[in-house]
């Protein structure tokens, strides 16, 4: 039989290198699509096909309307006679919407999956004839990788050669049971297309994640967030370019098909993307025709008895979302967080696990961030502010913050607090972070206490490159005085372990007494230069600093005079110790700092309707709040935690100290800021919301 042999077009077209391109990795894609897609059948792909019993197959009706399918048969039913031509026997039932875009010289998608294995592969290509059933020449064809495909067995209701007598309706909207339906699956396949040069590309795509994961809205507006894949983007980027999707759900149970087709959206910026645990960007379907066949398939599949695939369970659900929008709106509030469990990680530092208590969601913060909680002391007039790093990562679904018993809070915290206390906190703040998805080995070096916020990186690093596949190479130097001292050795254990080898931990002890060289530490002494470069391969790293201040500015200053740049130095650092920093030559030449005022300025707290005159002997604009008998919240008093962060309604303001904190246009510390010199006739006076 002699088989059509298609012209080959470039591997990737513009919707697909559209969204390549906004990521970053067409030129890695390019490579890569010409690596793994070919116009050919491997032999194991041919070998898996025939052994399936079912195919998911997307066609295109005449109206250029997308459907999604299945066909089934007794395992065989699909041959390979040669590398560029499958052939299936068995034909579309008359009432499947698909059918029409079945016929000869049609183009059409296929998906071959094997849910209790996982294994799946994906095939485009033209519908010829066939003694039996059709034929498929071969256009694309390749792998497709088996993350977020739940395990299922499958069995057989009655012989797949016989057709189905259950109802077939056509659906003027998703009404309850259908909505039922889309709310509880935990997968569904989705149709696309895209208009080449000389031919029409079907492709047919299956999407899974927790039950749940597909919202349907109010309108019928369904909402499906995309998460991390291989980086085809071939659903997408068809979608891109033609705004149309079929989409079908199966109820593995009964055998029930609800097929839609309709119009899409991909969308690449909202405030849901980032609620959305593992959400990379999310896409809408709206219905333009529904039609559910009940009874459709033979086959029927139970879930195995732990069927779950860890992505899948590595997302999160919309109620989550919901939750974490919620708890954006209340991002300037103080909240209040329930304790929910107590641990103690060492001999001096205690750990609280908190929960919001107040009906919202857990804001989520990135690694690396400090928590502000404000607590009320006996014999204090007014609470007492700090801010404590979080050891939790952003996936973790808890706030943990891990304190030293060494001051007043702290104290506080360790012998009066208890499982089920409440304690006000804000949203997390800072911007000592990690970006988990940089390739360049990150070496963490932390003192004592310090690893907080280090372990906080190293469980969001290890999360994010398990859920990506691909884990970014890290280095965890930890000193403590003595083996009791040290924190969350067995956590930092399990995280080398999971992390494909790409975490590495080098325990420093000063004092080794009681401990054993191998089981305990790695070395003894202290964090150095002399240290670091007996256990550091030469590579180009970036590092991470973190107390205390000695230890922060004697590592910074080791690392300088080794020729590291300073952009490539990160630390952590609280009031007086901030680090004292050595700019990179190359680097962009700062903005002058604008002079403070040596002139009276009116100063106005807007939301206290009170005036003051600021003159240079006032101090900051915090001394002259407080003067003006204002309670202006803060902490530090040194520019570096944000607590006093405020906005700046009219006027323009200088800080004598740099902040430690972004700030925007129209924000000031104001425990740093005084009034700048004046330049234009707007700044003759300060307006402030506070």
């Amino acid at each position: 039989m002699m088989t059509a042999k298609l012209t080959k077009l470039p591997v990737w077209h513009e919707g697909e290198r559209f969204i390549q391109e906004k990521l970053g990795v067409a030129e890695r894609m390019a490579s890569v699509g010409q690596r793994v897609i070919r116009d050919y059948m491997p032999d194991q792909h041919r070998e898996f096909y025939a052994q399936l019993p079912f195919i998911v197959l997307g066609s295109v009706d005449d109206a250029g309307a997308p459907w999604a399918t299945f066909l089934e048969g007794r395992s065989g039913f699909i041959t390979s006679p040669d590398a560029t031509t499958l052939e299936i026997d068995a034909r579309a039932d008359p009432t499947d919407p698909a059918a029409p875009g079945l016929q000869q010289g049609k183009p059409i998608g296929l998906l071959g999956i094997e849910m209790h294995t996982r294994r799946r592969n994906r095939m485009n290509g033209l519908v010829g004839e066939a003694e039996h059933g059709f034929r498929i020449d071969v256009d694309q064809s390749f792998g497709n990788c088996p993350r977020y495909i739940q395990l299922r067995d499958f069995s057989y209701a009655r012989d797949p050669a016989t057709s189905c007598a259950g109802d077939v309706e056509t659906l003027t909207a998703l009404e309850p049971s259908a909505c039922a339906m889309i709310a509880a699956a935990d997968s569904f396949f989705v149709a696309s297309y895209a208009d080449r040069d000389d031919r029409r590309q079907v492709d047919v795509s299956h999407r899974g994640g927790k039950a749940g994961f597909v919202r349907v809205a109010e309108d019928g507006t369904l909402t499906i967030p995309d998460f991390d894949g291989n980086l085809f983007f071939n659903t997408l980027g068809n979608i891109l370019l033609n705004g149309r999707a079929g989409l079908l759900f199966v109820d593995y149970a009964t055998g029930d098909l609800l097929q839609m087709t309709g119009t899409a959206e991909v969308i690449f910026d909202s405030p849901e993307i980032a609620a959305f645990q593992g959400a990379e960007r999310l896409w809408t379907f709206r219905a333009r025709t529904i039609i559910r066949r009940r009874g459709a398939l033979a086959l029927r599949w139970d879930m195995q008895q732990e069927p779950w695939s860890p992505s899948s369970l590595m997302t999160g659900d919309w109620d989550e979302a919901a939750n974490r929008l919620h708890a954006a709106e209340l991002s300037t509030r103080w909240r209040p967080l329930k304790v929910t469990k107590i641990v103690d990680e060492s001999s001096s530092i205690r750990s609280f696990h908190l929960l919001p208590d107040d009906g919202a969601g857990l804001l989520p913060h990135q690694a690396g961030q400090h928590l502000p909680i404000r607590v009320s002391l006996p014999g204090e007039e007014k609470p007492l502010i700090r801010h404590y790093t979080l050891s939790a990562a952003p996936s973790d679904g808890i706030y943990r913050i891990s304190v030293k018993r060494e001051g007043a809070v702290s104290r506080h915290l360790h012998e009066t607090v208890r499982v089920g206390d409440v304690i006000e906190a804000r949203a997390p703040a800072g911007d000592f972070t990690i970006d988990a998805r940089e390739t360049r080995p990150a070496v963490l070096l932390a003192g004592g206490v310090g690893i907080t916020p280090m372990l906080a990186m190293l469980r969001h690093v290890v999360y994010e490159g398990v859920r990506k596949q691909r884990v970014r190479p890290a280095y965890l130097f930890h000193s403590a005085r003595a083996k009791a001292e040290r924190p969350f050795g067995p956590e930092l254990a399990t995280l080398v372990e999971t992390s494909f080898s790409a975490v590495k931990v080098v325990r420093v002890l000063s004092d080794p007494t009681d401990a054993e060289e191998g089981a305990d530490y790695e070395a003894v002494g202290r964090i150095d230069m002399a240290l670091l470069t007996r256990f550091l391969p030469f590579n180009d790293y970036d590092f991470y600093l973190c107390d205390p201040p000695a230890f922060t500015q004697a590592l910074y200053d080791g690392l300088r005079s080794m020729n590291v740049a300073d952009a490539r130095i990160h630390a952590e650092a609280f009031g007086p110790s901030s680090l004292i920093r050595v700019p990179d030559v190359s680097a962009p030449v700062q903005a002058p700092v604008r002079p403070a005022s040596t002139k009276p300025v009116p100063v106005a707290f807007m939301a206290s309707a009170k005036e003051a005159r600021w003159t240079p002997a006032s101090g900051t604009l915090l001394d002259l709040a407080e003067a003006r008998g204002l309670s202006p919240e803060f902490s530090c008093r040194e520019g570096t935690c944000g607590t006093c962060k405020t906005k700046l309604l009219r006027g323009a303001v200088t800080h004598i100290r740099q902040p430690g904190v972004s700030l925007t246009d129209d924000e000031v510390l104001i425990c740093s800021a005084v009034p700048a010199e004046q330049q234009s006739a707007d700044e003759d006076r300060i307006q402030l919301e506070l």
